[in-house]
């Protein structure tokens, strides 16, 4: 790779860390269940991104069936959670 790939994979690795950084701080101190959920989800969210931004890096394509897999699981979370806290609120 040249530097100016090197570049940035590097600074599309620093706003991965960064933004997983400011959603973990959400998540610990998110004051209602529906900011931590949210925030669980942002970091789900992050993790997929880095798996392809490992694919790309790698140069395995192999890397993208498991993105996929991650975002239907991350996907069925989320909505659980939604329903969860919806049927909650209501009781």
């Amino acid at each position: 790779m040249n530097i100016g790939a090197d570049f940035l994979f590097l600074s599309i690795w620093g706003i991965l860390i960064m933004a997983a950084l400011l959603a973990l701080i959400r998540l610990i101190k998110g004051p209602h269940l529906p900011d931590r959920v949210m925030a669980l989800d942002m970091i789900s969210m992050l993790l997929a991104g880095a798996v392809l931004v490992h694919s790309v890096l790698a140069g395995e394509a192999v890397y993208l069936d498991v993105v996929v897999i991650i975002s239907l699981v991350i996907f069925f979370a989320t909505v659980s959670f939604a329903l969860y806290i919806q049927r909650r609120a209501q009781s």
